[in-house]
């Protein structure tokens, strides 16, 4: 079957990998990550994949920390690298090859993110992580996955979540929350509906680059998506 999307940035959440831990990582999510991503690498997608780093660490307080603001941010950089070292080693124990590329130097470890060679990689058919955020304080990974997919040229962010869309409120918390099954980006911003932080949004927005917000978790979702079936909520002009 021909996917719907031949590009996409797969963007995950840090706090996804730890499954029911508190800390850290689960295996056996990672193992299903990596098997999900292996089966559209398979159809011929090109895939690039964005990772937080909320399960290593996340901005605190600096009141509470005493760590001010940009040293925290550059210490969440450090652990969204561990994430996606933890997700390249995943995905080629099961024969995926891949390239980390990391948005500040760590030449032992990741190549530094360079636009070219990444979209060279991602048409030879190699995975792309990209590690460190944007490489400055101040912006999320949610921003640096939106710029990611802008300048490879990717046709969606695919964001893998633990809720099946996106609901009029948190479907956790009010069972009567209805889920969209498509909404423009205006709609998002007047309803106050939190897809992303403001500044991805908003460069998703000006670029007209799609969002999908699905369930990550549920196995074969993201098979279903760059199929183009009705997976969970497509956000677009």
């Amino acid at each position: 079957m021909v996917p719907k999307y031949k590009r996409v940035l797969l963007k995950l959440s840090g706090e996804a990998l730890m499954g029911d831990k508190s800390f850290g990582f689960d295996n056996a999510v990672i193992a299903q990550y990596a098997k999900d991503i292996k089966s559209i690498a398979e159809l011929g997608v090109q895939v690039a994949i964005v990772i937080g780093g909320g399960n290593i660490y996340r901005g605190m307080n600096e009141a509470e920390t005493g760590i001010e603001r940009a040293h925290g941010d550059y210490m969440g950089m450090l652990a969204t690298v561990i994430n996606g070292m933890a997700m390249q080693a995943g995905l080629e124990k099961i024969g995926v090859y891949t390239r980390l590329q990391s948005a500040i130097k760590m030449e032992q470890i990741a190549e530094p993110y360079i636009r070219r060679r990444a979209i060279r990689h991602v048409e030879k058919g190699r995975v792309v992580i990209f590690g460190a955020g944007t490489g400055n304080p101040y912006f999320t990974t949610d921003t640096a996955g939106s710029l990611r997919a802008i300048e490879i040229n990717a046709e969606v962010i695919l964001k893998g979540t633990r809720v099946d869309g996106i609901y009029t409120a948190d479907p956790e918390k009010d069972p009567t929350a209805r889920k969209f099954e498509t909404i423009t980006f205006q709609e998002c911003i007047s309803k106050n509906l939190r897809v992303m932080d403001m500044t991805a949004f908003t460069l998703c927005m000006e670029n007209q680059l799609p969002i999908i917000v699905f369930d990550m978790n549920r196995p074969g979702n993201l098979l279903r998506v760059v199929r183009g079936e009705k997976v969970g909520t497509l956000v677009r002009d």
